[in-house]
């Protein structure tokens, strides 16, 4: 009806000049209001996803839009898709090992598109989810299932090799599968052993380090008792040197101790030669 009008405003001269313009402008912004825009980010493409209503066999379209702004009929689905890379994260509980001990993981993967329109053309907006978390962590506990616990949790001398093993599985199947992602990192990270085994660990180090403290006092021990029998024989030696009896050796120690404390010369000692000391009774 506007076309219409606006060619009749074309044949008739006469016709104002400012209903023309209203008009033209009227028709634009009908035109616009049955489009969709989109317009992605750095580092997103859209892909479009054409579903008319009468006409056409629709389907994705072939050039995703990667920059700019573009219109397409508002029956046209976008869909955004992340092209750089990109980081999942799972939990993995109760991952067995070859001794039967029940082990946790977090394991982490970061994955990079390559081609938009035929991931979401062949996998579908949630393509990690439908296609590749589940096998990721099958591929962990099939791993881990041949290393025993101690290596895994405990010293670790088996994370490298399930590192290594993993990926290559991971990729192999990224390839059959043709999905169009990049494997770009890939870790298992640290291992943890259930509680029990934990407390165990730690009544083990608690003990083996009482054991250490132990050694260590009886070492200083008998460095000590060595010590001292070598300044009794050292002493012993001296005495029979000056040619004194144990008696008068000890009574030599006695006065050099009373000098060292007296040596002010502040002190009065009083000797009883050998007597014995007598106290009143009553």
């Amino acid at each position: 009806m506007i076309v219409a009008e606006y060619l009749s405003n074309d044949e008739n001269p006469a016709a104002p000049r400012g209903n023309t313009m209203k008009q033209l402008i009227a028709l634009i912004a009908l035109t616009l209001a049955g489009c969709s825009v989109y317009s992605p980010d750095a580092g997103h493409e859209v892909v479009l996803i054409e579903k008319p209503w009468f006409f056409g066999h629709g389907g994705v379209d072939p050039d995703p839009v990667k920059t700019g702004r573009t219109f397409a009929a508002i029956t046209t689905e976008g869909v955004d898709v992340y092209m750089q890379p990109q980081r999942f994260e799972a939990d993995l509980p109760d991952t067995m090992t070859s001794d039967g001990v029940p082990i946790s993981f977090h394991a982490i993967v970061t994955l990079r598109v390559v081609d938009s329109v035929a991931l979401i053309k062949n996998f579908g907006p949630n393509w990690y989810q439908n296609n590749v978390e589940q096998p990721f962590g099958q591929f962990v506990r099939q791993t881990v299932r041949q290393h025993g616990m101690n290596e895994t949790a405990i010293s670790s001398t088996a994370i490298d090799t399930i590192d290594h093993q993993i990926r290559d599985d991971l990729i192999e199947f990224i390839k059959a599968k043709n999905l169009p992602v990049q494997l770009v990192t890939m870790t298992v990270g640290r291992a943890n052993p259930p509680d029990s085994v934990k407390n165990q660990r730690i009544e083990t180090a608690t003990q083996e380090q009482r054991v250490q403290t132990e050694k260590q006092i009886k070492l200083a021990e008998d460095q000590r008792k060595l010590a001292e029998e070598s300044r009794a024989a050292a002493d012993n030696a001296y005495r029979q040197a000056i040619g004194l009896s144990p008696e008068q050796y000890v009574q030599l120690k006695r006065i050099e101790m009373e000098r060292a404390v007296c040596n002010a010369g502040k002190c009065t000692f009083i000797e009883n030669a050998g007597a014995m000391p007598t106290f009143g009774v009553k």
